[in-house]
């Protein structure tokens, strides 16, 4: 198929905003605490950094500025300012690190175009037995790139019990003979391009505005090893009851974030 050939720059703006939730077992503060601090030990910003610097090769852009920044007590967040095309040295903002480090004067409000950011949230409650960790990533580009090339990447760097994510493109480009285009490639859902082998492992619902170009995919895991949600313990340490309930419980928090509403509990 012959490309789409543009008057000028491309000027769509495309947006994915990127949620994931982490769901732990944690009966005890002990142990709601040493969860927390572990998944902030894990989630760094020095590790985010690298997330997104492989996010933002991903979609062959180019890093011009990295600020980052681990909080007290918790949580972590990351900006990344990107180009589509090599901005060299010579023309580079003087506050832009280009994602070296120790930085330059860093002047995060340069953000204007195209940006990658993350942030942290762990969370627990004294009155619940689970503890949740969510990381909100938004890659908005504009240009011929396009954030969901990093979906897949995206999926599996993370412990993810419950995937949200919205795409948008907005704005409109021109051709040659100055027609207005307000897509420049083939989208009908955000599972396009995720892999089918990460679908199968997802309950997925979508709500899509084609005509307006937003596109909204929620995926929830089907099945999950009682293990993988323990912290400090092992599920042989609980009895059969107590296992029961634990099932229930991880159920219905993985279901009221996926449908966004209280679920009574069946205690």
């Amino acid at each position: 198929m012959e490309k789409l050939k543009l008057y000028g720059f491309n000027n769509l703006t495309k947006t994915l905003s990127f949620n994931i939730y982490d769901i732990c077992y944690t009966k005890t503060d002990e142990e709601r605490k040493a969860y927390i601090e572990y998944i902030d030990e894990q989630y760094n910003s020095e590790r985010l950094t690298r997330i997104l610097t492989d996010v933002t090769h991903m979609i062959d852009a180019n890093v011009l500025n990295i600020a980052k920044q681990d909080y007290d007590p918790l949580g972590a967040s990351v900006t990344i300012l990107i180009s589509e095309e090599v901005v060299e040295d010579e023309v580079l903002d003087p506050s832009c690190n280009a994602g070296l480090f120790p930085m330059k004067e860093s002047v995060v409000g340069h953000l204007d175009k195209s940006h990658v950011t993350v942030h942290t949230y762990p969370e627990s409650h004294p009155g619940q037995q689970i503890s949740t960790f969510r990381v909100d990533i938004d890659v908005s580009t504009c240009g011929k790139v396009t954030p969901i090339k990093a979906l897949n990447y995206l999926i599996n760097s993370f412990d993810s019990d419950v995937i949200i994510m919205d795409y948008r493109v907005r704005g409109f480009t021109r051709d040659l003979e100055g027609n207005k285009h307000y897509m420049d490639h083939e989208i009908s859902s955000i599972q396009d391009y995720i892999s089918e082998d990460i679908l199968k492992k997802y309950t997925t619902m979508d709500i899509n505005l084609d005509h307006s170009n937003i596109f909204h995919t929620k995926m929830m895991l089907n099945q999950f090893v009682l293990d993988n949600y323990m912290f400090n313990i092992k599920a042989d340490d609980l009895n059969e009851e107590e296992k029961a309930q634990l099932k229930q419980d991880i159920n219905r928090e993985m279901a009221e974030i996926f449908y966004g509403m209280n679920i009574p509990s069946m205690k």
